[in-house]
């Protein structure tokens, strides 16, 4: 399948991450949302998206444990056929309390998470239907691909993938479908290996964290402190760009030092750095995140620029200490 997500028009190049619009949910007393939202306004955002042209969204069925699939599936009431729906099943989660409580990836769970998730978001099928968990065993791929192309030929989803960090894919999950590897990647923190691999077998790489995790947008100072009740003021392990709910010092540094590069040419900070995504790899589809349609207005900015040069990617290259990766100037 040779970039499924990007045989269409230049504007789904940019998608629109659905995260934060799902609002709070929490994993014991770990927020793992970005704090309250507004539906309504939530709803504008998704729909003025679709009036820029962005028509890939991705949404997950725990982002606010079901309730960011409704309001996606709102928002979208009438467009339907105009786009591309991609979710995430693999955690298993309650409603009521929007509590994470565990995980499920056996195939039996993914046909009722799958079911779940069409209630949700009104619709027949999806687009794209991805693995939440990061890691399975090549036994686990095996039963997941098997259900995974029965669903396919049933006609409830598309096509699928994963949503994981790790480049080393157990073969049996990548079935005939199997079309992208949602991980993360941006300017700052470059992922080599996984977009050799992505380019390499024809699928597209969905650029999670692109503005990581909102540090490549200039209203992050080293005096912003975020609430306790957004991912980021309480923050995981994994996530390495907010400590004790302050943006980390050696992070800001390296993005302050390409910020020039980053807004030649007119472009914003958060334009610059979706830039370098589309100069990085052909197949790179960026996913950035949003709450208000001012928001989305500003990524979907970046189109009209669009990458940044062979240049510029050797500048940051330079700038950041790091050796040019496989992929630069070319086709990986």
């Amino acid at each position: 399948m040779e970039h499924h997500l990007l045989a269409a028009p230049p504007a789904a190049r940019l998608g629109m991450g659905c995260w934060a619009v799902g609002g709070p949910f929490w994993s014991g007393d770990k927020p793992f949302g970005w704090g309250s939202v507004d539906d309504e306004e939530s709803a504008a955002a998704i729909r003025r998206a679709l009036d820029l042209g962005v028509t890939f969204f991705d949404t997950a069925d725990v982002y606010g444990a079901g309730h960011g699939e409704r309001v996606l599936g709102k928002a979208l009431a009438g467009h339907r056929d105009e786009v591309l729906i991609a979710t995430k099943w693999g955690n298993v989660f309650d409603e009521t309390t929007r509590q994470i409580v565990g995980r499920d990836t056996t195939p039996g769970y993914v046909r009722r998470a799958l079911e779940a998730s069409l209630r949700r978001l009104g619709t027949d099928h999806v687009d794209l239907y991805q693995l939440h968990i990061g890691q399975v065993s090549p036994r686990q791929a095996e039963d997941l691909t098997g259900v995974l192309e029965d669903l396919v030929a049933e006609g409830g989803i598309r096509a699928y993938g994963w949503s994981t960090d790790d480049p080393a894919l157990p073969p049996a999950l990548a079935g005939p479908h199997f079309a992208a590897v949602q991980h993360e990647v941006n300017v700052l923190r470059d992922a080599p290996e996984m977009l050799a691999l992505t380019g390499r077998r024809g699928w597209t790489s969905i650029c999670r964290g692109p503005l990581a995790m909102g540090l490549l947008s200039p209203k992050y100072t080293a005096d912003t402190r975020l609430s306790r009740e957004d991912v980021r003021g309480d923050e995981p392990e994994w996530l390495v760009y907010f400590s004790d709910g302050r943006p980390d010092p050696q992070w800001l540094r390296r993005r302050d030092a390409v910020r020039e590069v980053l807004t030649s040419g007119g472009r914003t900070l958060v334009q610059g750095a979706l830039a370098w995504l589309w100069a990085r790899a052909p197949h790179c589809l960026p996913v950035p995140g949003f709450r208000t349609a001012a928001q989305v207005e500003e990524n979907a900015g970046a189109l009209a620029h669009g990458a940044l040069t062979p240049a510029e990617l050797r500048d940051i290259d330079r700038i950041l200490g790091r050796a040019v990766p496989l992929g630069h100037d070319s086709s990986v």
